[in-house]
């Protein structure tokens, strides 16, 4: 099964840290897209999700084109991958 995770994330963001933590924890693979600190310039954080903050998640193989808050990442990454 190819893993089609990817992570829009902020280099120092806790919030990221969390999510990045529990892929680690279920050794999920996935692609990091580091975004620019300005909220401003976050477009296509925007485009995926709807707004602008990070971490945001993009699951193609479930369906899931970008949800944000790290709390229903952390919560669907267990319910979806855990054991």
């Amino acid at each position: 099964m190819v893993m089609t995770l990817k992570l829009y994330e902020l280099p120092g963001c806790p919030y990221c840290a969390k999510v990045k933590d529990k892929l680690a924890e279920l050794d999920l693979d996935y692609d990091s897209v580091e975004v620019p600190a300005s909220k401003l310039e976050r477009d296509e954080v925007e485009e995926v999700s709807g707004q602008r903050g990070v971490p945001v998640l993009v699951d193609e193989e479930n369906g899931v084109e970008g949800m944000p808050e790290s709390t229903d990442i952390v919560e669907y990454l267990e319910e979806t991958y855990g054991s």
